[in-house]
Parts: C-alpha cells; structure tokens; sequence
C-alpha cells in the first residue's frame, strides 16, 4: 500500500507548555517574564513550510493562587484573558503549594513557599492524542523540551499507522542564545527559533501589575 499523501493545505495545531516555554526563552534569551505573544508563535512555526494553515493553538500553564502570590495571579490571569479573547484554547489548573527548603548563601538552608504545577503536561498530553484520533489536525507542533511527551508523540505514530493517514509532530523551542543548547522531543522534527525570530513573536502588552502589587516576582 502506498504511503498516504501529505494534505494540502496541512492543518496546523500548535500545543504551548507556557511554563515551559518561558523557563526555555529564559535560559537562552534572558527574557525575565513570560513575555511572548502565543499567537504571532504559533503562525510562524506555521509559515515555516508552505502549504500549511493553522487551525488552533492550545495553550497551558500553573495558575497561583491569589492569597498565595498576587503578583503572578494577577500577570496570569490578564494574559490568560487575552489569549481566550484572541482565540486560543487555554487550559490551567490551581498551582498546589508546598514549603521546601532551599540553601542560603551562609551554607544554611531557608524555608519558602514555593507552588508546582499538576497534571497540565499529562492534560497536553491527552490533548495531543485525542485531536489526532479524531482526526483534527495533520501537524503538532509542541512548544515544550519536556522529554515525558515522547510518549505521547509515540501514540500519535501508532495512531498514524492504526488509521493509515498522514500525521507529522514538530518540537518547537528557542535556541542560540546564552544557555546551554536545548534538545527536542525525539522523533519529532525540531524547529530551533533564534532571538532575532522571537524578538518578532513578543507581546507588545505586558500584565505585570504595578510594583505596588504584594509579593515580588520570583520565577513565574
């Protein structure tokens, strides 16, 4: 049986680990917020290759609570907003709080409040399989180096050849800056965004509110 044809136009779905994605571009660009525009992202990894069009951008993050981190409930919740008002599908979940300890520069240790996020890679994850099962997309690309989607990526392969269609994921993340190189998720085609293409994705609004605001801005 021959191999299937590639569609023309490809439909395009773009999946966004926002936390992610932001602790990427800091690594490498030195940006000190998540000050990206999902949007302009999205539709130039789309234009990378002719013949496709995008269709939807999923995106997902923590979100802090309000008693425990004003500063970042607010920042989130304003983008969020504005993501959902530009048309792209946003996911998140409660950030859950622990105390842990951390080293002071004196050789002792401290103790902070520090919030992680829970089950917003597994929902991408499932998100990632089920559009393609139902046959929603031709591309994935995932903004995220998270080597535990690569089993999620394998099931869109079987899902390829169990349905006998045409189906691609890419890895998309920011590369040649200051930090140490990032890898992909393997068997995925990687797109490496330079500076220079992402100074061109940046959000022109930025929701931090004003230094007034308790709580300073640790990592976001």
């Amino acid at each position: 049986m021959p191999p299937p044809t590639p569609p023309n136009p490809a439909r395009v779905h773009v999946f966004i680990d926002g936390q992610n994605l932001f602790y990427s571009v800091n690594r490498q660009f030195g940006y000190g917020f998540p000050n990206y525009d999902v949007l302009k992202l999205a539709a130039f990894v789309t234009k990378l290759e002719v013949n496709r069009v995008l269709g939807k951008v999923h995106f997902y993050t923590g979100l802090h609570d309000r008693a425990e981190d004003p500063f970042w409930h607010e920042f989130w919740s304003k983008k969020l907003l504005a993501m959902q008002h530009g048309g792209v599908h946003t996911v998140w979940r409660p950030l859950k709080y622990a105390d842990i300890q951390v080293p002071t520069p004196s050789g002792g240790t401290r103790t902070i409040r520090r919030g992680r996020e829970k089950g917003i890679d597994i929902r991408l994850a499932l998100d990632l399989v089920g559009l393609a099962r139902r046959k929603e997309y031709d591309v994935a690309i995932i903004f995220s180096v998270d080597t535990d989607l690569f089993e999620a990526v394998h099931e869109v392969y079987e899902i390829r050849q169990e349905l006998g269609t045409w189906l691609k994921v890419e890895c998309a993340f920011p590369a040649g800056g200051a930090g140490r190189p990032l890898r992909g998720i393997d068997k995925t085609q990687w797109r490496k965004i330079d500076k220079a293409a992402y100074d061109l994705c940046i959000d022109p609004a930025d929701y931090r509110p004003s230094p007034a605001t308790p709580s300073a801005p640790p990592p976001p």
